[in-house]
């Protein structure tokens, strides 16, 4: 990155990404798509005249004055698997790739903005959460520039973690919403990886983490699974949702695909706290 600008986020100070060289055609097709939704969202719905032999409908339009912009209720943390922010930003502006992210974060801390908040990024794919399965419709997508198989720096961490506290504030997001993409698509993803430090971001705030679990006593009644639903976690796959949860909570980046005594207390701890 050849220059630094600094946006004050209310709560602290976040270098922002920036170049000598501005990428003018790529910003020109972002204007012009963001334009063309901005039409979409103004005019009228045509539903009336498509559907018109299925639907009986009135023969005018009536808008309510009563309306607002969408907001983003879930955060997504992944690791780029890329070797440089260069790459990733080359990546997010190619339209053959069809993926992209809200935020990406340098090894230096550096933070570039890419895509309005309230616009749908294509960042998550095909995943669940709790009960939304279109995660991208639901979320913003936070890239952090790692190979996934390397150490987070520290620098990228704080900045997140200040970046992060923006988003929540600025839009209410609960703090059992801060998630992996891993997560939500367990068993095809495995970013953030498992260098990625959940537990510091909870005792800041973004997401939980489980209690001491010393002198636990599991009923034999606990039903693991659906505890793991509960957090949030699809179930479906009983292995790819374990194999997620220790990822996430135990750092185990090889899948382990069964549930241990040490494993139940954990969740028992955990879920708990979703209730």
């Amino acid at each position: 990155m050849k220059c630094n600008l600094l946006l004050v986020l209310g709560i602290g100070i976040l270098g922002i990404g920036c170049s000598k060289k501005v990428y003018t055609s790529e910003n020109t097709v972002y204007k012009d798509k963001a334009a063309a939704l901005a039409d979409t969202i103004k005019n009228p719905p045509t539903i009336r005249t498509k559907y018109a032999d299925s639907l009986v409908m009135t023969d005018h339009w009536l808008g309510t004055s009563n309306f607002n912009l969408r907001k983003p209720n879930l955060v997504i943390i992944h690791h780029t698997a890329q070797n440089s922010c260069e790459q990733t930003f080359n990546t997010f502006r190619s339209e053959s790739t069809q993926v992209s992210a809200h935020y990406v974060i340098c090894r230096d801390g550096i933070i570039q903005h890419m895509l309005n908040d309230y616009l749908r990024a294509w960042h998550a794919g095909i995943g669940t959460w709790d009960n939304i399965t279109d995660v991208n419709s639901a979320s913003i997508g936070i890239e952090l520039d790692n190979n996934g198989n390397e150490p987070f720096s520290d620098k990228q961490i704080n900045s997140l973690i200040q970046l992060l506290g923006y988003l929540k504030k600025t839009y209410n997001i609960p703090n059992a919403n801060f998630i992996g993409h891993a997560d939500v698509a367990p068993g095809r993803k495995v970013d953030p990886s498992a260098y990625f430090p959940w537990q510091k971001l909870a005792y800041e705030g973004f997401g939980y983490w489980y209690s001491d679990t010393t002198g636990v006593n599991v009923p034999e009644s606990f039903n693991a699974l659906e505890a793991l639903r509960i957090v949030g976690y699809d179930v479906k796959d009983s292995a790819k949702a374990i194999s997620a949860f220790k990822l996430h909570f135990e750092h185990k980046g090889i899948p382990e695909t069964f549930l241990t005594p040490a494993d139940r207390k954990i969740i028992f701890t955990l879920y708990r706290k979703y209730l």
